[in-house]
C-alpha cells in the first residue's frame, strides 16, 4: 500500500517518465501503466490511488510492481541450478548403488 507521508507520489504520466526505454527507443505508453494498475500482469497490479481526479503512484510502488515480477519469473531467479559433471553424476550413482541395498531398498 502506498504510503503518503513517506513515498515519492507520481501521476501515472510522471511514471512513465522514469522507466526506462522499450522497443524502437519509446518510453511505455500512459495506456500501458494503466493497465499494469487496473488488470494487473500475471496476476500482480501497480498500486495506484487517487488523488482528486487523477490516478497516482509511487516510485516505490513501481519498484515493489517490478521486483514482484522479477520474482516470479524462474527463469530470472538468483539461485543458480548447480551443473553437474559425468564425473559427478558418477559418482553419486556409485555412492547410492552402495547405499541402497545396505538399507534394503535395493537387493
Amino acid at each position: 500500500m502506498i504510503d503518503l507521508a513517506t513515498e515519492e507520489i507520481l501521476s501515472l504520466k510522471d511514471a512513465c517518465a522514469l522507466l526506462p526505454r522499450r522497443r524502437a527507443g519509446k518510453k511505455p505508453a500512459f495506456q500501458t501503466v494503466y493497465r499494469w494498475a487496473l488488470r494487473g500482469v500475471r496476476g500482480r497490479r501497480l498500486e495506484v490511488l487517487r488523488i482528486g481526479g487523477t490516478l497516482c503512484t509511487s516510485r516505490q510502488a513501481l519498484e515493489r510492481f517490478f521486483a514482484g515480477l522479477t520474482a516470479d519469473d524462474d527463469r530470472l531467479s538468483s539461485v543458480a541450478t548447480p551443473i553437474r559433471t559425468s564425473r559427478q553424476r558418477e559418482r553419486q550413482i556409485a555412492a547410492a548403488d552402495e547405499h541402497l541395498p545396505r538399507e534394503g531398498v535395493l537387493e
